[in-house]
């Protein structure tokens, strides 16, 4: 099997620790993205991978190449070009002090991305050796721009076209949307040709117009909306602190709704990514076991484990998500 990811990597600039962006005289530099993100913790899980995206033709385009190639992504689909590098810098909270983001992304390299940029077909047939399993997208990626948007609407139609199946994280990040359209406006045909849609029950109706008093209500009226959708998930998050978060998730699959454990996560290392580690995590669980009820669990460990990681990506291996799921979390020495 083989993961196809599609998005921006940006490169994330960050004090040490828990310092301050106003009292650090030194910047932490990290690669990440949310789709790439998911495709460096597929990676890990020991799946063939590849990433699609633009990066500036330069020195730190080319960093970005190699810190994916490090991981096992294949970057042989990146095109380079004009434009910037996409920066975020990161404020990592303490206790009652949140996390603070700042982004500075607007006319990268790859929001001036073109549809004719990107031969879906040859990419998304994969090898005989390797076949082309599954594609994963996220609403951020629509969000940058025109081109962007209808890059990704042609690579979903194309693996619908070779029935590739289709994850798609809905969170759309509404104050990037800069470009003269809305999320309303783009998301609904993306969203179409899903498999497995991550998302709330207010997103559902922000977004499509579909309602429930409860998730597994409006999960099954967004599958009559969009017929193609097989799983609908979703993660819930109590934030005691920034550094003490309460995590499980649901899967539905248009009958049954199946919840994880509650993973109890303090201190936080870093919360970047996590929600990308469940989504490889989970899309894992369903390519691999063939069982709902293990594969959310396996995303919901996954996920946990990200936040004892610093930097962007999940570098758990699937034996320590595993062991985490069979509920030994005592962080024990291994020698």
């Amino acid at each position: 099997m083989k993961l196809i990811t599609f998005g921006e990597v940006m490169l994330r600039l960050s004090p040490t620790g828990v310092d301050r962006l106003t009292q650090s005289s030194t910047l932490t530099m990290h690669f990440g993205g949310t789709e790439a993100n998911v495709a460096v913790s597929m990676a890990q899980f020991g799946v063939p991978v590849a990433h699609v995206s633009r990066f500036p033709n330069h020195a730190i385009g080319q960093a970005a190449a190699g810190y994916l190639r490090r991981y096992g992504v294949d970057t042989q689909s990146v095109r380079f070009g004009d434009g910037r590098m996409g920066l975020y810098f990161l404020e990592t909270g303490a206790g009652t002090r949140a996390s603070q983001i700042i982004y500075d992304r607007v006319d990268s390299a790859f929001s001036r991305i073109k549809p004719d940029e990107i031969d879906w077909e040859s990419i998304l047939a994969g090898t005989p050796e390797s076949p082309v399993s599954w594609f994963h997208w996220t609403g951020i990626t629509p969000a940058l721009s025109q081109g962007a948007a209808d890059c990704l609407l042609a690579g979903i139609q194309t693996a619908n076209r070779l029935g590739i199946p289709v994850s798609g994280d809905i969170v759309y990040r509404s104050n990037l949307w800069q470009y003269g359209r809305s999320p309303k406006e783009i998301m609904p045909a993306l969203t179409e040709g899903c498999t497995l849609v991550l998302g709330s029950k207010s997103l559902f109706s922000e977004l499509y117009g579909v309602v429930g008093s409860t998730f597994q209500e409006a999960g099954r009226a967004l599958m009559q909306r969009f017929p193609n959708i097989r799983y609908v998930t979703d993660t819930k998050r109590n934030s005691v602190s920034a550094s003490h978060n309460q995590l499980s998730a649901k899967l539905f699959d248009g009958e049954t709704v199946y919840k994880s454990r509650l993973y109890d996560i303090q201190p936080i290392v870093d919360r970047i990514g996590t929600g990308d580690a469940y989504m490889a995590g989970l899309i894992y669980g369903l390519l691999t076991f063939n069982d709902p009820q293990r594969a959310v669990e396996f995303g919901a460990a996954a996920s946990a484990l990200k936040h004892t990681i610093a930097g962007d990506v999940n570098l758990a291996t699937v034996a320590e998500v595993e062991t985490l799921e069979r509920g030994d979390g005592s962080g024990r020495l291994k020698r």
